[in-house]
């Protein structure tokens, strides 16, 4: 699985997950299932978020709750589409996350899988723009939320993207 992602900075030395290529075209409809299977390659690491030190598993789960939650089949137009290929970007837009804050379960649905609470931390990623002739033109930046599910074996597990908005648009970084 060959990735084109890097992390850069901005005028106010906050990270951006750079991710250039976009896998997921389309703007009537992405292929939710293609993402889901994509997902899968990455079940089982480990990834580290470097502000917290916190070890973020990635489980079974992923694949289906960020491709099918109530969120993602919310999702229309451009927010689909950076939800879609911001997959991608998976281990490193958890490495820049910031903000952690805590929110108990309170649904019965993830009693067992989230005794211990949720966590949401704030990250960032950029896709890029082309114009009508394939020429880079800049990049669309989104901040989002990522849900991490605290499991009742101690360990954190990333359970889906939420809360994404298209900031600004940026000159190519």
């Amino acid at each position: 699985m060959e990735r084109n992602i890097s992390i850069v900075y901005d005028c106010d030395n906050q990270p951006i997950v750079l991710i250039n290529d976009v896998f997921f075209k389309g703007r009537r409809h992405i292929s939710w299932e293609d993402v889901e299977a994509y997902l899968k390659n990455f079940i089982g690491e480990i990834n580290e978020i470097f502000e917290t030190s916190d070890k973020i598993y990635i489980g079974k789960d992923l694949p289906d709750e960020y491709s099918n939650s109530k969120y993602t089949r919310k999702l229309k137009g451009t927010l689909a589409k950076a939800k879609a290929n911001a997959a991608q970007g998976i281990p490193e837009i958890i490495q820049i996350a910031t903000n952690k804050h805590f929110r108990e379960n309170l649904s019965e649905k993830h009693e067992k899988d989230a005794r211990l609470g949720w966590y949401h931390y704030d990250t960032c990623f950029a896709l890029p723009c082309y114009d009508s002739e394939g020429n880079l033109t800049g990049y669309n930046i989104f901040y989002a939320e990522l849900l991490v599910r605290h499991a009742f074996n101690g360990k954190l597990y990333l359970y889906d993207i939420i809360n994404i908005e298209k900031k600004k648009r940026s000159n190519p970084l």
